[in-house]
């Protein structure tokens, strides 16, 4: 089984209300290959949301109490983004879940890129942290650009 992102299903969840549709993950869920989850919901967000980005490191780091997550508006969430995370992992180990592909560039769900903290659009290399829970239980994580590569051979 594969988890997806919810927006790249097709599901309006993202912090503005829209989503990030890629047609070869709508085909996994079709074909039963794959189960859509939003961490940010699981975490108790509502949609739409002010965006979040990480302030002082990366997932991991949120989750070692060295970085936190806000809001544009200055609200600390990082216990939403935390609770979510644990939620996530546990619908992977629920599920038995072989891989997990969630939206680059999240404050959860990046893979390989984060926005920088800044609110301007800025990217730095990191991982979001619903990504780096997932991976510290031994879970491959992966993002929908590096899924377009592995598709014929799920």
């Amino acid at each position: 089984m594969i988890i997806v992102s919810s927006c790249l299903a097709g599901m309006k969840v993202r912090y503005n209300g829209t989503d990030c549709l890629e047609q070869g993950i709508r085909q996994l869920l079709d074909s039963r290959q794959a189960v859509a989850v939003c961490p940010e919901l699981l975490g108790g967000f509502s949609t739409p949301r002010e965006p979040a980005e990480i302030i002082g490191g990366n997932g991991r780091d949120v989750l070692e109490g060295r970085a936190r997550v806000v809001d544009r508006a200055g609200n600390d969430v990082t216990a939403m983004y935390i609770e979510g995370a644990y939620a996530a992992l546990e619908q992977a180990h629920s599920l038995a879940a072989t891989l997990v592909v969630l939206k680059e560039n999240s404050p959860s769900c990046g893979s390989s890129w984060i926005y920088n903290g800044e609110f301007a659009g800025g990217k730095i290399p990191g991982e979001g942290v619903t990504t780096a829970l997932l991976r510290l239980h031994g879970i491959e994580v992966i993002s929908e650009e590096e899924l377009a590569a592995r598709l014929p051979e799920l």
